[in-house]
């Protein structure tokens, strides 16, 4: 199976199948789809990593989804999986993505800002170290997976054997992805987290109707935001500060700004797929992650697109005032 699916990528995308040695002495299976400089394929000068799921090869796994979208995607195998040597302990995963990322930024000459790195369930522990050490890449893709796997370990042990599950998790195999992520570029601060999860608690017919109570004007957000850019650049990282000199509004509750804005940014970051945890998610729902210096200004740099935004920024002005 694993032989057919290879050979369906090189014969029917013209894939190319490379080897990567890691510093730990592992030989990792990779294998490439060059997109760039197509003229069927838009989104083909952009690389997309894939990190596959348990049980997962980019034989058979998530890569099918960038490819069917149009991407340039490498694909690689965990440690111990098909063609790749080793065990998929937490260092060896570390050191496989890590010299696939060097893989894609010095032999295959993407710069960062062309990469996205997707991840599939387990296979975010991979995406968010990646995401954690190369922080300026274009963006970070992750479906169906877990901020940390202690609570999914513990919940399938018996009660008595909480406390070895939790000291074999946290000694062994501590696959704490939150604390990898927060070290990537965060979209809002910890003083609106509270929003954040707000939105995340319903379905999309509970995120409209937050949408709707805070009354989001997207145009006048982004105008906003747009401004920012303009008055200080798109370097990273963006501090997005603006203080009562800039934003007054007389009256006006600073907790509706905090979940106008981050009700705005999650829309903008998170696409909600109802289905099963082992579906594919389908190539329509692949998209790059939103970019606001490239909807400020769609000639602009096209890189970088975090930013870490205030509890203050954006949201429609009082019945007759003005911004």
């Amino acid at each position: 199976m694993l032989v057919q699916g290879r050979a369906r990528l090189i014969e029917e995308h013209n894939a190319i199948r490379h080897k990567l040695l890691t510093r730990d002495g592992n030989e990792i299976d990779s294998v490439f789809v060059d997109r760039r400089n197509s003229t069927v394929y838009p989104n083909g000068n952009i690389l997309v990593v894939c990190c596959e799921g348990n049980a997962g090869f980019y034989e058979y796994g998530i890569a099918t989804t960038p490819i069917e979208a149009g991407f340039s995607v490498l694909g690689w195998n965990h440690p111990g999986f098909a063609g790749s040597t080793g065990v998929p302990f937490p260092d060896q995963e570390k050191n496989a993505v890590d010299v696939v990322m060097q893989f894609a930024i010095h032999r295959l000459n993407f710069l960062p800002e062309s990469i996205i790195v997707y991840a599939w369930s387990i296979g975010a522990f991979c995406a968010t170290w990646a995401a954690m050490n190369y922080p300026d890449i274009r963006g970070l893709i992750l479906d169906a997976t877990f901020d940390d796997v202690l609570p999914l370990a513990a919940s399938k042990m018996p009660p008595s054997l909480e406390p070895i599950v939790k000291r074999t998790i946290k000694g062994y195999l501590n696959l704490n992805n939150l604390e990898q992520l927060n070290s990537f570029p965060k979209l809002v601060t910890e003083e609106t987290l509270w929003a954040l999860r707000d939105w995340l608690s319903g379905d999309r017919s509970h995120q409209m109707v937050l949408w709707n109570e805070g009354g989001v004007d997207e145009d006048f957000c982004m105008e906003k935001l747009s401004s920012y850019i303009r008055n200080n650049g798109p370097s990273f990282p963006m501090l997005i500060v603006v203080t009562e000199t800039v934003w007054k509004f007389e009256g006006w509750n600073r907790d509706p700004l905090q979940k106008i804005n981050v009700d705005l940014k999650a829309r903008k970051h998170m696409v909600d797929f109802n289905s099963t945890h082992c579906t594919p998610l389908p190539s329509g729902l692949f998209q790059i992650p939103w970019d606001l210096a490239q909807a400020a200004d769609p000639n602009g740099r096209g890189a970088d697109g975090f930013c870490r935004v205030s509890a203050d920024m954006c949201g429609p002005p009082p019945s007759g005032d003005t911004p």
